[in-house]
């Protein structure tokens, strides 16, 4: 998908620019099945190809989502092709017969008969929503104990909204099926699951911002308050770790007198 988003907004006929934006994989519907898709989080306006401008694009209008999906389809199907003939695609089950060369090669072409989807719109509450939106995805699980209801003679029920109606019903699964649909998420050990591309990414992103901010004639943001280091404190118990006090908890029911008071921390 950054490939695509890159090339089609780098197109003179389109924006022209050098765009940097956010990738976030997400993995699962609310039903816990498997249904990978990507957030992308694009700012407005690239860089002009020679770094001499900002270009803004038009009011509510992006890039051409048809452009972008077919694009998108064709340079899919063609890592997808590659890493068949390369071996290093699995088939399992009903999918098994894929592993043949001739039977992939006609599913291919299947796929690539139909129309590919890719989903563009402006924000309907600023950014700040939509980094609300991405945060209950970035660092969450497929599915919060809230919607846990039960489990019982191994079967288990959780709450789960379908989207199409918008309506919130009881799913009940067998506790096997339950923990392969969960597995199914959880990602692989070094695993990226966002990821920075354009000016956006990494290696560039902070001398990029800076010059996205002159060409915008934006002051820069304060950063102060976070990069500022907590204060520590010596642990008083094993006097070699760092003690950072976030807030005292008293119990529920208890008298003051009946509290563990703080322990004193060294002033050194």
């Amino acid at each position: 998908m950054s490939e695509t988003l890159l090339e089609i907004a780098a197109d003179r006929k389109h924006l022209g620019a050098r765009i940097g934006f956010l990738a976030v994989l997400h993995s699962w519907g609310q039903n816990l099945h498997h249904h990978p898709h990507l957030h992308c989080v694009v700012p407005g306006g690239g860089i002009s190809l020679d770094g001499s401008r900002w270009i803004s694009c038009r009011n509510n209008f992006f890039l051409p989502v048809r452009v972008l999906s077919r694009l998108f389809r064709g340079k899919f199907l063609a890592f997808f092709r590659e890493a068949h003939q390369q071996g290093q695609l699995s088939f399992f089950g009903n999918c098994a017969y894929l592993e043949e060369s001739d039977a992939f090669q006609r599913f291919a072409k299947r796929l690539k008969k139909s129309e590919w989807v890719v989903y563009s719109k402006p924000p309907f509450g600023g950014p700040e929503q939509v980094l609300k939106y991405l945060s209950r995805y970035t660092h969450r699980i497929a599915i919060s104990n809230s919607r846990l209801i039960s489990l019982k003679d191994g079967q288990v029920s959780f709450r789960w909204r379908n989207y199409r109606t918008d309506q919130v019903s009881v799913m009940t699964i067998s506790a096997v099926e339950f923990l392969r649909r969960f597995l199914q998420h959880v990602l692989p050990p070094g695993f990226v699951k966002i990821r920075h591309f354009g000016w956006l990414a990494n290696r560039c992103r902070k001398d990029n911002l800076a010059h996205c901010r002159s060409l915008l004639s934006v002051a820069a943001i304060s950063t102060s308050s976070v990069d500022e280091p907590a204060p520590q404190h010596t642990c008083p118990v094993c006097r070699i770790g760092f003690l950072r006090i976030v807030g005292w908890l008293g119990a529920v029911g208890l008298s003051q007198a009946t509290i563990p008071q703080p322990i004193p921390l060294d002033s050194s």
